[in-house]
């Protein structure tokens, strides 16, 4: 794991990296770069190449630049920050440096931060299952800013592991990931972090009636599990909690209704995308000791056509009395999630946000660039989402949930069916979670950036852990 440091100075013999925010003008005696060095900077710049590279006595200075935008679009300076981070990283990596001091010429401390970020996030790999480990290239960075302190590299520190942990999850197959493994997981996420898990086995599932998760877990061998995790610090602020749910299928077949899409069933390992998303928050929530009382619930199964799956046409009970015709068995994850959105009616939440890589269809809408959202939580509330979302550039796009696509999931024999039809599939899925709230709620369908089949910079490829870095954002602004 990479780790994050502050420092006051540099010395002689140390590379370090420049992020420009002055391309015309860039003022390069303050940085301690060789005059003789000057006019190569200004060609690799001007060829527009993303990392210059010089050299100082024993060391490397690689200089970056980025064009600053205005306040409003701030978060569009951050994200080419982060970009330049990845950039940086690529460079490192070939060098074969361990160690890098990061520097600024400008005074918004958070653009040196989102650089860190950047270069960290680039940072991961996935090698467990390899032969030959890649180690990390890039063992330490160093931020060197006055306005930088060391809670500021502590904070990043944490919300880098919370992600990583999520792309992780994400990432191990379900012959190891199963339902009751995940659980293990975050049992041992939980006593790193500080956050206390509770494992509902399936005996308890069964007593509760939770008949979404355990029609979507009969067809499997392996028991499903329900897991509720808690952070309720003493300073808390918050009197009701604020609830996240994250879909966890550690695999999904599609049950009968076998996945048909030539390749669809290769990356279903990936469909425990928002339960992952949930446990990297909780981690680096509890590490920062945000002052908030959250709770996580985290249904687990895999689905499969095994045993006595469900079949297309049967009619299950949701654990709050719903009747729903099942007529589409991979259409699943809204069935896990009613039953955990029925559960978080007895903690009377202050907030409720569920995160599934949910439908095709959100990630048809809007590609790989952002999350889907709805939900009948409060403008105030939406408006800080988004401006979360900017911020991390995980970006949210909100769909309407208007009454009439209600009618779509209408079902003759039942309360309810499990798919509403061929237009609006992001929408019915959410109208579907509707009915088993009562309370603010909101719904992310993070099918479309959740896990990524060709590289997207620091986002890397395969999981990118997406919801950890806005959740974190959002619960930090709800506790200031």
């Amino acid at each position: 794991m990479v780790q994050i440091n502050v420092k006051k100075n540099i010395g002689a013999a140390d590379s370090c990296a420049i992020l420009f925010t002055d391309r015309a003008k860039p003022d390069y005696k303050k940085f301690g770069i060789p005059a003789v060095e000057k006019s190569l900077i200004d060609r690799q710049k001007d060829a527009k190449r993303p990392v210059s590279l010089a050299y100082r006595k024993d060391a490397l200075i690689f200089c970056q630049f980025i064009d600053p935008k205005s306040k409003d679009e701030h978060y569009k300076s951050l994200e080419a920050a982060r970009v330049a981070g990845f950039s940086l990283y690529n460079e490192l990596k070939y060098n074969k440096l361990s160690d890098i001091y990061l520097q600024t010429d400008s005074t918004d401390a958070s653009l040196l931060i989102a650089y860190a970020e950047g270069l960290a996030l680039s940072c991961y790999h996935f090698s467990r299952y390899k032969k030959e480990k890649k180690e990390l290239h890039v063992a330490n960075i160093y931020l060197v800013h006055k306005d930088i302190k060391d809670a500021d590299a502590k904070e990043l520190q944490a919300i880098i592991e919370g992600n990583f942990l999520a792309r992780d999850l994400i990432n191990e197959p379900v012959s190891f990931l199963t339902a009751e493994e995940f659980s293990r997981q975050m049992q041992k996420a939980g006593e790193e972090a500080g956050f206390k898990v509770e494992v509902f086995n399936k005996a308890k599932i069964e007593a509760l009636k939770m008949g979404g998760l355990l029609s979507v877990n009969a067809g499997s061998i392996d028991p499903p599990t329900f897991n509720v995790l808690e952070w309720k610090p003493k300073n808390a602020k918050n009197k009701k909690p604020i609830i996240l749910v994250g879909k966890g299928v550690v695999f999904d077949t599609g049950g009968l209704s076998l996945k048909p899409t030539a390749n669809s069933m290769d990356l279903m390992k990936s469909d425990m995308g928002g339960g992952a998303a949930v446990v990297g928050t909780f981690y680096a929530a509890a590490k920062n000791n945000l002052p908030l009382h959250i709770i996580g619930l985290i249904p687990a199964t895999d689905n499969r056509p095994g045993g006595r799956a469900t079949a297309p046409g049967d009619i299950i009970t949701m654990l709050d009395g719903t009747t729903v015709e099942v007529l589409n068995t991979d259409a699943e994850g809204r069935l896990i999630l009613g039953d955990a959105l029925s559960y978080a009616k007895k903690y009377k939440p202050e907030l409720v946000i569920d995160l599934a890589t949910l439908t095709g269809a959100a990630a048809k809408a809007i590609g790989p660039y952002g999350t889907v959202y709805m939900g009948n939580a409060s403008e105030e509330v939406k408006e800080e989402l988004e401006k979360c979302g900017r911020k991390t550039y995980e970006r949210l796009v909100e769909f309407p949930m208007w009454d009439e696509y209600a009618d779509l999931i209408k079902s003759e024999i039942a309360d309810l069916k499990n798919i509403g039809g061929p237009n609006a599939g992001m929408i019915t899925a959410g109208k579907f979670l509707e009915h088993f709230t009562d309370y603010p709620w909101l719904h992310f369908d993070i099918a479309g950036p959740a896990f990524l089949t060709g590289g997207d910079q620091y986002r890397g490829k395969n999981a990118t852990g997406v919801g950890v870095r806005l959740l974190y954002q959002f619960l930090k602004k709800r506790g200031n």
